[in-house]
């Protein structure tokens, strides 16, 4: 067939483009798994499992034949820098090992090896992708190994830096609106007075847990690899200390702390590192969802709702409505949290699946927590930027509303007791009196109220 070549499996002879590095097994599963481009196996999963390949020829040096673990190793790296990402074209959607996407790249690192040695695209010869390239590993511990590394290097550079500086800008606002006194609310009714920083400071705290909380899936389980397991988690035809040597060697690639884990069996029949960080997420989509709910709702009006807080104008906010300004963002990091949240629950019925000594839906699983990571990453640093930067107090609005207030009448619980406070309220709510004019009228003297109720000091 013209613009065609032969590559052989197992199973016989499959036609491949001329021009592609992939080969017999890579073709078989574009044929069988015939999914729209969108759906194609994440980059950073085919990056960390070229990190493997890469690591593992440095140690396999010695037991390759002269001359071919140099063009491997060329070749790896090549797909470490974002070389050769038309060659890898599988779907998410196969099997639930990820063995096709593991061949993928190993065909493709051996064609690249072989074309470096000889000028010629595919073949076996003298660059085999499963006696070389895939040399002391299987797919049931290559790929595990692939998605904890492509995981932690999304977490540790891109997640957690965003959730690290949007905790330091609401700190930050936090330390400026430290003395804005306004009235608190709870059950969306009126409640005791506190400051707008203490309230800024509960955001920050809520999210410094969600930090830990994701730091610590990391440390116990995702640094983990299930590399040197090979097929069941036995180590069959890998040598000793293969497992160890590997970590060693994909730390020193990833600038992760990488170790092996601590029982193969388990990290290849059980998938609860990944479904643990994605819980993790969810956790961090939960308090994303209150931090943008809340901030919607003080900033609701500006005239007719509370009105408390300013949004930044980023852009008009009505096709048909002169002015209006929307709470774009926090829209936007909802429904973010909202396909966060989704994923998850993909995760937890991938991390279900698999029967004895291997777990499937790994490509399910992988995908999801990556997506859930990029989606959390992108959208936290886009409502830290135009969201939390620029967002300011409306002073006034703030000061009118604590002073309208009822639920200060709790400050005069103390000496009046309970039921005489609340008879107070009661009073000032039925006639549309001040609280100041209710107390007045059951008795409590002036001085006294002026002594009690200071909003400055119930904070």
């Amino acid at each position: 067939m013209e613009g065609m070549r032969t590559e052989r499996d197992a199973l016989g002879q499959v036609a491949v483009p001329a021009m592609a590095h992939w080969g017999a097994q890579t073709q078989r599963s574009l044929l069988h798994f015939p999914f729209a481009e969108r759906e194609r196996m994440p980059a950073d999963i085919v990056r960390a499992l070229a990190m493997v390949k890469l690591a593992a020829v440095r140690i396999n040096r010695a037991a390759l034949p002269a001359g071919i673990a140099g063009a491997i190793e060329q070749a790896a790296a090549e797909i470490v820098a974002g070389d050769h990402a038309d060659q890898f074209p599988l779907a998410i959607w196969q099997t639930g090992s990820g063995t096709q996407t593991n061949m993928n790249v190993n065909e493709v690192i051996a064609s690249r090896a072989n074309e470096l040695l000889t000028g010629q695209r595919g073949g076996k010869s003298p660059v085999h992708p499963n006696d070389h390239v895939n040399l002391h590993q299987s797919s049931n511990d290559s790929f595990p190994t692939a998605l904890h590394i492509a995981v932690a290097l999304a977490a540790t550079g891109r997640l957690l830096p965003a959730v690290d500086a949007m905790i330091a800008q609401i700190e930050s606002l936090a330390d400026d609106w430290r003395a804005i006194v306004k009235i608190g609310r709870t059950h969306l009714q009126d409640a005791t007075p506190l400051t707008l920083g203490q309230e800024f400071s509960a955001f920050a705290a809520q999210l410094g847990q969600c930090h830990e909380e994701l730091s610590t899936a990391l440390e116990r389980g995702i640094l983990q690899l299930a590399q040197g397991g090979t097929a069941v988690g036995t180590g069959l035809n890998a040598p000793p200390g293969f497992a160890q040597a590997m970590a060693a060697e994909l730390s020193a690639i990833t600038g992760l702390t990488l170790r092996p884990a601590d029982n193969a069996f388990a990290a290849l029949a059980g998938q609860e590192p990944l479904v643990r960080f994605a819980g993790a997420t969810v956790t961090l989509a939960c308090a994303l969802t209150k931090l943008a709910n809340d901030i919607r709702l003080l900033a609701s009006g500006p005239r007719c709702g509370l009105g408390e807080l300013r949004l930044p104008a980023n852009e008009p906010g009505s096709s048909i409505m002169p002015g209006k300004v929307n709470p774009t963002q926090c829209e936007m990091l909802t429904m973010v949290a909202a396909q966060a949240i989704g994923n998850h629950q993909a995760v937890v019925s991938g991390g279900m699946q698999g029967h004895l000594q291997l777990g499937v839906f790994k490509p399910l699983i992988g995908a999801a927590v990556l997506r859930s990571i990029d989606l959390l990453a992108t959208g936290i640093d886009s409502f830290t930027r135009y969201a939390l930067h620029g967002l300011e107090p409306d002073r006034a609005r703030i000061a009118a509303l604590l002073d309208q207030s009822l639920m200060l009448v709790t400050a005069l619980v103390p000496e009046l007791g309970y039921d005489q406070a609340a008879a107070i309220a009661r009073l000032a709510d039925d006639e549309g009196l001040t609280l100041r004019e209710a107390a007045l009228r059951q008795g409590v003297d002036q001085a006294t109220f002026d002594r009690l109720v200071r909003p400055d000091t119930m904070v």
